[in-house]
């Protein structure tokens, strides 16, 4: 599957991009990490994820969501992708967690890169990678990803706490992310990664039942309650855009104007007032906008760290920590 031309951003803004955040958050990762010692790595990743994504679309969004729930527990360290052992509990296992999926495509480009590189690529950064090619593959922007993530040895504890409530509003979200470094147009244009995501329905379905919700257009909620009844298939989910739900758009925020968020969390974004509700118009009328925003967050959150006593290492297969297979 080839990157559409329109979804490449235009190279001097990624290469400031870089040059800053790199500056800005910690100086050893670098685009060129793996330059010498797995030269071929960005493409063996973006091969495999081709070749996963032409056989079943629904990896792209589901990798790049990946990506979103391990970062924001514990920073981005591949934690989520650890199997549970008799000692310890597996991020998988937690409610937020119940319905990710595309833990197969990771392990097959990891075993690709051990064929080639032996233990030198992270987990977390063939994370980071895959979803940027995820996004490209899904007609959004591309961008140069800043390498040298280490994988750690043990699961964070309470992920469900980290990770942002679906029935939560803008000041939580604001707070949530702010505590990762991320400010509001950070957290603004990272939604927009639900243009082309999936929600099970245990996360709207007071929602659009009317249980204390007055920010659903009624002919939507209606139109969710018909095709959840008698129940919602929880595994195949329900997309947060209807019209486009595989095509990295603007929709999502066209939607949100039009009271059709599928989460209490999207629909905060459209605050009256607020500086997250003039992005939404924005990020509704000018996908340029959109992109080049949602690349600089998705740099800033891809550099968010584990906490300093972290154990880290490479692993050598993503599911389990070196030495426990």
């Amino acid at each position: 599957m080839a990157f559409s031309p329109r979804a490449v951003v235009v190279a001097s803004i990624a290469a400031l991009l870089v040059a800053v955040v790199a500056e800005g958050y910690h100086g050893e990762f670098t685009a060129s990490y793996y330059d010498k010692t797995c030269p071929d790595a960005q493409n063996i990743v973006r091969t495999v994820m081709e070749r996963s994504v032409a056989a079943n679309p629904r990896m792209a969004p589901a990798i790049l969501r990946l990506f979103f729930h391990d970062c924001f527990v514990n920073g981005c360290d591949a934690s989520v992708l650890l199997n549970s052992t008799d000692s310890m509990p597996s991020e998988k296992d937690e409610l937020p967690n119940a319905s990710l999926a595309g833990f197969d495509v990771v392990d097959k480009i990891k075993e690709e890169l051990e064929k080639k590189c032996p233990a030198t690529v992270s987990c977390a950064d063939v994370l980071a990678l895959a979803s940027r090619d995820a996004v490209a593959m899904l007609g959004g922007p591309n961008w140069s990803v800043l390498l040298g993530r280490k994988d750690s040895l043990y699961v964070a504890k309470n992920a469900t706490e980290e990770l942002p409530d679906p029935k939560g509003d803008l000041e939580q979200l604001r707070d949530m992310f702010g505590k990762h470094g991320l400010d509001e147009r950070d957290l603004t244009a990272l939604s927009g990664a639900q243009s082309v995501g999936k929600a099970p329905s245990y996360n709207f379905r007071e929602r659009i039942d009317g249980y204390g919700y007055d920010d659903i257009d009624p002919s939507y909620a209606a139109q969710l309650r018909r095709s959840c009844e008698p129940n919602c298939d929880e595994a195949a989910g329900v997309p947060f855009d209807q019209r486009t739900p595989m095509k990295f758009d603007t929709l999502y925020y066209q939607d949100l104007l039009a009271k059709r968020g599928l989460l209490a969390t999207d629909q905060a974004l459209y605050a009256q007032g607020s500086f997250a509700g003039e992005l939404v118009l924005t990020y509704s009328r000018n996908q340029e906008a959109f992109f080049a925003d949602f690349v600089t967050a998705m740099v800033k959150m891809g550099n968010i760290l584990p906490e300093p006593w972290t154990p880290a290492e490479v692993r050598l297969k993503c599911s389990v920590a070196n030495g426990r297979y």
